[in-house]
């Protein structure tokens, strides 16, 4: 029997037709023009089965990037796994803030708490070869995931484990700590809803009210910042405020928020008065 041409996946109607095209250049690993020169070509059994099985986990909601292995952050590919959170647009506001607060600053010393998959942290490193980058992760499956990012682009970003900065060794000091930490309430209908439902828990809910890691991570930062060193932080869409009064409580001056793309209040910083 002769097998059936690509063009039958092509045109499979239980997907959007970008995501089935997205699925196809991954098992065959070809890039799109290759799929529309070669629609007529008989399709692989062991071709079929591997795109009917990442259709499945599709239709059953599982998040594209844990299929294919990646999303793109930053203008960089990063590897993702179910392991740690998917890179997201939004949370690209708090690298181009972290780079804002590095200018005129020479071989600066950073660090990312609760790094996940290394994006931030990977993205500062790429864009100031001078700094000295720090990431810190409580998951040494994310931390390995971190370390493969690094390792694919070339970055130079020194990792540590353990919970907050528990991971921080003794003496060290920075001139900015970034961090996206669990920010969601644990009694949040959106942790069972959509591509959160399939992303690592503890790195969306701190198991309480949203602010708990928020404040041990402004508490703690006194610590371990220089003098006029800076500390911002990815929030929830209503937390701004709440964060904002954290900072200003722990003794941070030039305490404001920035709006990701949609215009929603999405991190918050402030430098520690000198």
């Amino acid at each position: 029997m002769t097998p059936p041409p690509l063009k039958t996946l092509l045109l499979d109607t239980r997907l959007p037709r970008l995501e089935v095209r997205m699925l196809l250049e991954h098992v065959l690993g070809k890039p799109r023009a290759w799929l529309l020169a070669h629609d007529t070509d008989p399709l692989l059994p062991e071709v079929a089965a591997a795109y009917e099985s990442l259709a499945r986990r599709r239709l059953s909601g599982e998040p594209m990037a844990y299929l294919l292995g990646h999303r793109e952050f930053m203008g960089h590919r990063f590897r993702v796994t179910p392991d740690v959170l998917i890179p997201r647009p939004d949370t690209e506001v708090l690298v181009e803030t972290a780079l804002e607060c590095l200018a005129g600053l020479a071989a600066p010393a950073v660090l990312d708490l609760g790094t996940g998959s290394g994006a931030i942290a990977i993205s500062i490193a790429l864009a100031r070869r001078d700094a000295r980058v720090m990431a810190s992760d409580v998951s040494a499956a994310a931390l390995a995931v971190a370390a493969a990012n690094a390792w694919d682009l070339a970055a130079s970003v020194r990792l540590v484990e353990g919970s907050w900065y528990e991971a921080v060794p003794a003496g060290e000091g920075f001139d900015l700590i970034v961090s996206n930490p669990p920010y969601v309430a644990s009694d949040d209908p959106h942790l069972d809803q959509g591509d959160v439902r399939f992303e690592p828990r503890g790195a969306l809910t701190d198991g309480a009210g949203g602010l708990e890691d928020l404040a041990r991570i402004v508490q703690g930062a006194s610590r371990y910042l220089k003098r006029g060193g800076a500390l911002w932080m990815e929030h929830g869409w209503d937390q701004a405020q709440a964060v904002r009064d954290l900072l200003a409580e722990a003794g941070f001056a030039d305490v404001h928020s920035r709006r990701d793309l949609a215009g929603i209040e999405r991190i918050s910083g402030g430098r520690l008065s000198v």
